[in-house]
């Protein structure tokens, strides 16, 4: 019986085609993963979308090799990775988002329509930024706005680093989900 075998025939298995082995590595390793992911992403959307990622790398013909280490090793190492590269492109769409706005002229040299979708744009901006959750608004504003880092934050707030990093992060994710059309 498959479920009983090691996670390296399991594996085996798997790469032979028997759709089975997905599903046991699964059940063994689903939990873990979405946590990393929850843990790191602070999204449970975006952990469930990741979760199903790793799963789905490993159908589609990720390697795992045994003699590295466990299983469960090699999951939660693959997720910490992918998290990663889920916040590089979070930050980089917000960068793109930024150089944008500062690719347009001064105000005093734009003509009349520059000035109108400029203001309308800023408009959703700030409309989409009304619609967070007081605290990630606030350290948001202070990071891009007054120009702030999230130490400095941190210290006017009184409060711990790690909380303005979770605000900055959901609220980014959420300005990204709103303004989507903004940022592709």
């Amino acid at each position: 019986m498959l479920s009983n075998q090691t996670d390296t025939e399991i594996f085996q298995a798997l790469r032979s085609g028997n759709l089975l082995a997905l599903g046991i590595l699964y059940e063994r390793y689903g939990e873990v993963v979405y946590r990393v992911a929850l843990r790191m992403l602070g999204n449970a959307q975006e952990a469930e979308d990741l979760t199903q990622e790793v799963f789905l790398y490993l159908w589609g013909g990720g390697t795992y090799d045994s003699k590295r280490g466990s299983m469960l090793v090699f999951l939660t190492t693959l997720t910490r990775s992918k998290a990663i590269d889920r916040h590089r492109q979070i930050r980089a769409q917000w960068q793109r988002i930024q150089r944008w706005f500062h690719s347009f002229p001064p105000e005093s040299g734009s003509t009349l329509m520059e000035k109108v979708a400029l203001k309308e744009i800023s408009c959703r901006v700030r409309e989409a930024l009304a619609e967070l959750p007081a605290n990630q608004q606030q350290v948001l504003e202070m990071a891009y706005y007054d120009g702030l880092s999230q130490s400095e934050i941190s210290e006017k707030l009184n409060m711990p680093i790690g909380t303005v990093k979770t605000y900055k992060r959901k609220g980014l994710l959420k300005l990204r989900e709103i303004l989507q059309d903004l940022v592709e």
